[in-house]
């Protein structure tokens, strides 16, 4: 697969709107739950943030190729997190932080993980938060195998 090259990086907000149930992580996507990319290190319009959170392992949101990259996922309220899965390809290292404040600022550090290179797959790693509450959760890439890295799913178990 030929990745294009892209040279800036910014800060993305996204725009969904919270829906009136109940904050539960089961099978359902982040983004259906009222959760939200408010952060992205970098973006790409054919493959943006919001990708992370849609529940298809067949989009995802891919780096500018520079390192660290990361990323922060919003929950529509404060939320008990036993584990995260992250599906991804070309991820080498990824560091997990949270917060507790409405502003996504002052994160502590929760759990990092050196993920194992797949050639022709995704890299499918579940995390363990040992039942961190959380409103904010930061993503941070600190290195890959290539260049490029992407993204294609974030699940969340309470």
């Amino acid at each position: 697969m030929e990745l294009p090259i892209l040279t800036s990086n910014y800060e993305h907000r996204s725009s969904y709107s919270s829906p009136s149930d109940p904050l539960k992580m089961t099978d359902s996507s982040l983004s259906s739950l009222g959760a939200k990319v408010v952060v992205a290190s970098s973006s790409d319009e054919n493959h943006p943030p919001e990708n992370i959170i849609d529940g298809n392992t067949q989009s995802f949101w891919m780096s500018t190729g520079l390192f660290p990259q990361e990323f922060i996922v919003r929950f529509s309220e404060p939320t008990s997190i036993s584990a995260v899965t992250v599906d991804s390809h070309n991820v080498k290292q990824l560091r997990i932080e949270k917060n507790t404040s409405q502003n996504a600022s002052q994160f502590e550090f929760v759990t990092e993980k050196d993920f194992e290179h797949t050639e022709g797959h995704l890299q499918s790693n579940t995390l363990s938060l040992n039942g961190s509450s959380a409103i904010h959760l930061r993503f941070i890439i600190t290195t890959g195998y290539d260049y490029f890295v992407s993204v294609h799913r974030v699940t969340v178990q309470n």
